[in-house]
């Protein structure tokens, strides 16, 4: 517990003088915001400062600090690490100045920003890619609620189709209307959940896994073929890995198309720092709560204790034929089970909503999100409903397209979810060389993105060469690859610079 207490600190530290320091250099002034200069009563509108930071949160949150947590916690407490360095020095920072930047340029969407920044031929591979992302976001998050909600009564294409049905509600009616009324309340409760299973921790006070613990400390209470860790390390090495399933709750490309819709609800750029960098250290924490209880829950044969003795037995009976706690318990396993067991009653309605209701509400604003994008690339008002209609039913249509062949291929999910992962990280990317050059151009301490710029681009390198799923080239070639993606990244870059500075 020493090592979570301290990285909980250091989140908090992290906001309160990194951030200021963020902020500072990016210097917030008094201007107008688009919410006030470009009202339209349906996507730009003042909203209360509390109010938006609570739908920015739930906007960028959803289950991806629980879920990839939890499967991050499979490598140990090394996910510590990278939680709170990447949440500080990376995530914060991409959400705060994407978001702030959105704010500067009229509430403009990702494409219109890397445009500006990066060059046309890179705005048109950014909308092609930022919406492909979306898509994929609102067909990963619309069939795993539907398969948990056909144990309440109905089908699971039923539930699709009512989720879908709400998805083009939320996408094309003021955002005040659901949005604004909503997401709050969702947001509480997934804090609330993540409030309460810290507070267990503390009392509990578990024997977890130390930065400073050997693999023998982490395997001493649950042994590594019961675990499945080696297998899994094995298929998914650390790096790049990790910084890919770890992605919210560190840094993710996806909260840089999320953060546009909150800057165009924003009435003055001082509550940025509290609204995006503040957001992204609120998530980070959450994924070092649920960090922790999955380590405990793994390692220290923590799952025996929260499952009970007969769902306890019912594995280990299965694990004489080989069956692992990987392949036991998934994400959405560890979630029901925690809240359950820890929480008892309110716990299971906590865990219900963090299985269905925060991706359910992931999906819709990455549909209108797209919305958006789509619109502001074809130069179409969005002021009328029949404008929205113009665009919102061909995106539905290639959606549910798309799910269609989810479902119909036996891999399709992990397939989709795997590619997710390096697609959403590819995208900060883009966001992170972007913000770069800005910081270039006003002559700013550019060096603040420049190193996790450098750092992503070589972990979505890395992932293509060595990976299965792509190239597959070994450990050797993929590594030595990732050295030269290293040198040519920051050769280019310097050049760049060198050439601009003499301009």
């Amino acid at each position: 517990m020493i090592s979570f207490a301290i990285s909980l600190l250091a989140l908090v530290v992290g906001y309160l003088l990194y951030g200021k320091f963020v902020e500072h250099v990016f210097a917030p002034d008094d201007r107008p915001t688009p919410a006030v200069a470009n009202a339209d009563g349906v996507d730009y509108m003042v909203l209360p400062g509390w109010k938006v930071f609570m739908i920015q949160f739930l906007n960028i949150a959803g289950t991806g600090p629980i879920f990839g947590a939890i499967m991050g916690a499979w490598y140990g407490p090394v996910a510590y690490l990278w939680i709170v360095l990447g949440c500080i020095f990376a995530g914060a920072v991409h959400d705060y100045f994407s978001g702030m930047l959105s704010v500067r340029h009229h509430g403009a969407n990702l494409p219109e920003l890397v445009g500006c920044y990066l060059g046309q031929n890179a705005k048109r591979v950014m909308l092609v890619f930022s919406v492909f992302l979306l898509m994929m976001v609102g067909v990963v998050f619309v069939y795993s609620p539907a398969l948990i909600l056909k144990d309440f009564g109905w089908s699971t294409m039923g539930w699709v189709s009512v989720i879908f049905v709400y998805y083009m509600l939320a996408t094309l009616l003021p955002i005040d209307k659901i949005i604004g009324k909503f997401y709050p309340i969702f947001a509480f409760a997934l804090l609330f959940m993540a409030v309460a299973l810290m507070v267990c921790l503390f009392i509990k006070m578990p024997a977890i896994p130390e930065l400073w613990s050997g693999a023998e400390a982490m395997n001493r209470n649950t042994p590594a073929s019961l675990l499945g860790a080696t297998s899994f390390a094995a298929k998914n090495p650390l790096f790049p890995c990790l910084f890919l399933t770890i992605a919210c709750g560190a840094i993710s490309g996806f909260h840089a198309t999320q953060s546009p819709l909150m800057a165009r609800c924003l009435d003055s750029e001082f509550k940025g720092r509290r609204i995006f960098y503040g957001s992204m250290v609120t998530e980070g924490i959450v994924a070092l709560i649920w960090a922790t209880v999955s380590m405990y829950f793994f390692y220290y044969g923590g799952w025996r204790e929260v499952v009970g003795p007969d769902v306890a037995n019912a594995f280990l009976a299965q694990a004489d034929g080989g069956k692992t706690l990987v392949q036991f318990f998934n994400a959405p396993n560890v979630v029901e089970k925690v809240c359950t067991g820890w929480l008892g009653v309110f716990g299971g309605v906590l865990a219900v909503f963090g299985v269905v209701a925060a991706p359910i509400t992931s999906g819709d604003t990455a549909f209108r999100s797209a919305r958006l994008i789509i619109a502001d690339a074809l130069g179409v008002s969005q002021k009328s409903v029949a404008k929205r209609f113009s665009i919102a039913v061909p995106m539905f249509v290639a959606a549910i397209a798309l799910l269609a062949w989810q479902i119909g291929n036996p891999d399709g999910f992990n397939t989709i979810w795997q590619w997710f992962g390096w697609s959403n990280q590819t995208l900060s990317v883009f966001t992170l060389w972007a913000i770069t050059v800005y910081l270039v151009q006003e002559k700013k301490s550019f060096v603040l993105t420049l190193v996790p710029a450098v750092f992503m681009t070589v972990v979505c390198g890395t992932f293509l060469l060595v990976s299965p799923m792509a190239l597959g080239l070994g450990a050797t070639i993929g590594y030595t690859g990732s050295v030269v993606i290293l040198v040519a990244a920051c050769v280019c870059f310097f050049a760049w610079y060198g050439k601009t500075m003499r301009a």
